[in-house]
């Protein structure tokens, strides 16, 4: 799994997914801190997370075994929303 900034929202009007309704996010990986600290990527938002949110990712063939992705060709969702991070016993992120 990824920690990720949620940092926007992609439009796709036509897609062929086959999933009902799928709403794509622009996210870039973070630190526990909750900065950016990579490159962006597309994601599948399968919880409903908005802009600035930082979330946990998957990635790879795993992602396509829920009953919404299966068999379909999608390489990356965003599967939590993160409220707290704690690293070495301290919250280092809190929503």
């Amino acid at each position: 799994m990824i920690l990720a900034k949620v940092l926007g929202n992609i439009i796709a009007s036509v897609n062929v997914d086959g999933i009902e309704g799928s709403k794509y996010m622009i996210v870039a990986p973070g630190t526990p801190l909750g900065e950016v600290a990579g490159g962006a990527m597309v994601v599948l938002d399968l919880i409903g997370a908005t802009v600035g949110e930082f979330v946990l990712v998957s990635q790879g063939s795993s992602v396509r075994q829920t009953e919404i992705t299966k068999d379909k060709p999608i390489d990356a969702v965003i599967m939590g929303i993160v409220d707290i991070v704690e690293e070495d016993g301290k919250v280092v992120f809190r929503k």
